[in-house]
């Protein structure tokens, strides 16, 4: 009996002192002031869905607050800063809105906003063949290919002229949907810069032009040399010889003025031949009158 009561009384003590440790642990952790709050920043989100080519409202944006160490890059503190600019990709409600999913303000609606500074848009007709049979859709890249008869040429040629090219809309559909179907549209309008404007519209003109689809993540620019019509049916190339040029004509003298007659002798004088042996003389005749 005096076991069991000294077993007691030290299991009582055990008690009270975890409960005295208990409370002095409870009091220091709940002290106020002990625990340093989180700094917090305003930020714009959706209050509705914001789609592509929307102009944001002040109706349609509100300032939660977050921790700072959440706040995300590109975000806004100030309603003012997101007002009057258009969207150009989706946000849903209650997701930041942040500057790389809106434009700058006055950029215009539409495909306007996607057009960087320096680029141009240019819209080309498409069939089902040029259009890859619509599967050309906003936001993937294309070659341009075109085909038709050089000056001087007496032969067809399918060569490329664009390269890696953005395509920005199908028709009037700008976005994608999440399901990649495939768009029938009569027109596709493609991110060039000046240069590429110019050949692609002399191709349009002058040619049949061809949209090639590529993988959006393949850069790389193919060297080709073209592909004529012989080449296609393996028909091989009849060189002509060139003709010889015929010498040039030289042009003929003008007649040249008759040369001066060398002036006539003057006559011999009268006169008596005599020979001597080897010598010749010619006495005049008048001499030999006088003799007589």
């Amino acid at each position: 009996m005096r076991l069991d009561r000294k077993f007691a009384v030290l299991v009582g003590f055990s008690l009270i002192w975890a409960a005295l440790v208990s409370a002095i642990f409870y009091r220091l952790i709940a002290r106020p002031g002990r625990q340093r709050p989180q700094e917090e920043k305003p930020l714009v989100v959706a209050v509705q869905p914001l789609q592509f080519g929307s102009v944001i409202k002040p109706e349609s944006v509100k300032l939660i607050r977050v921790p700072v160490k959440l706040f995300p890059r590109g975000g806004f503190s100030v309603v003012q800063d997101v007002v009057e600019r258009p969207v150009i990709s989706p946000i849903q409600p209650e997701e930041p809105v942040v500057e790389a999913r809106i434009a700058a303000r006055g950029s215009g609606v539409g495909v306007s906003p996607l057009i960087p500074a320096g680029m141009r848009a240019i819209s080309v007709r498409v069939n089902d063949v040029v259009g890859v049979a619509g599967f050309v859709l906003p936001g993937m890249r294309v070659d341009v290919l075109v085909t038709g008869r050089p000056p001087g040429r007496d032969d067809t040629v399918t060569t490329t002229v664009l390269q890696n090219i953005t395509v920005l809309s199908a028709g009037q559909t700008i976005q994608a949907d999440a399901n990649k179907q495939s768009i029938n549209a009569p027109v596709v309008t493609l991110l060039v810069n000046p240069s590429q404007a110019e050949a692609l519209t002399l191709a349009n003109t002058e040619g049949r032009i061809q949209l090639v689809l590529r993988n959006s993540t393949d850069s790389q620019l193919a060297q080709t040399p073209g592909r004529q019509l012989r080449d296609l049916y393996g028909v091989e190339r009849r060189e002509t010889l060139p003709v010889p040029a015929s010498p040039p004509r030289r042009p003929t003298p003008a007649p040249s003025a008759p040369a001066a007659a060398p002036p006539a002798p003057e006559p011999a004088p009268d006169g008596v031949l005599i020979i001597r042996g080897n010598q010749k003389t010619l006495e005049p005749l008048e001499s030999k009158v006088g003799v007589k």
